[in-house]
């Protein structure tokens, strides 16, 4: 397939976005220093993106397209709680790695840059958290959660999920060690509530810690 150029700009704008969101914080994200990385004129973050805003949202939309990448790069085993502890552990890697970018992705640091999908589509934070559903659907299948709708109880675990991650990159946690000292038993609580059985909630942690 050709790329137009076009494409090629967009993609490049956003590619030294990631860069320098990562390197220097948000406060590098404006059009003059963007169009300067990939050697184009500000005029080209205006006339393919519309402004500044816009392109966060492709910033945005690509960082959730990364983390999808991660979550799919999770195999999946015989224990399907084990793997979605996995795929959440692969959520606490990504934004540990990537922390304005996960800001961004929230819109923590920029609030206009929640991603918008084209009409007709889910958008790719539908489809990251299109993975977490589908492990939950696997665990829900298994037994080892209460029959519920699984798009109802993937919320619950992103939620936790999302509350740990984001205080721990603010560095809320006073905590030696907040995966073994905050998330293992904030999981672990959730779990049983959600229907796990105690011993075979330790063997799952204990298997995806491993």
């Amino acid at each position: 397939m050709v790329v137009g150029k076009g494409e090629q700009v967009r993609a490049g704008l956003i590619e030294a976005a990631v860069r320098l969101l990562a390197d220097e914080g948000p406060q590098s994200l404006q059009a003059r220093r963007l169009a300067r990385e990939i050697g184009t004129s500000t005029m080209a973050v205006y006339h393919y993106f519309g402004g500044v805003p816009q392109l966060l949202r492709g910033v945005a939309d690509d960082g959730f397209r990364r983390l999808t990448r991660r979550l799919d790069a999770v195999a999946s085993t015989e224990d399907p709680v084990a793997d979605l502890l996995r795929q959440a552990l692969a959520y606490r890697g990504f934004a540990r790695e990537n922390p304005h970018l996960h800001d961004l992705m929230f819109g923590l640091s920029a609030p206009a840059a929640h991603p918008e999908p084209a009409e007709g589509e889910a958008g790719w934070p539908a489809v990251a958290f299109g993975r977490l559903v589908a492990a939950t659907e696997r665990a829900i299948a298994a037994e080892r959660l209460a029959s519920a709708e699984a798009g109802d109880v993937a919320a619950q675990l992103w939620s936790a999920l999302h509350g740990f991650v984001t205080l721990e990159l603010a560095g809320r946690f006073a905590h030696a060690d907040p995966l073994a000292d905050v998330l293992v038993p904030l999981t672990a609580n959730l779990l049983r509530g959600l229907g796990d059985e105690p011993d075979e909630i330790r063997t799952s942690i204990g298997s995806a810690l491993s």
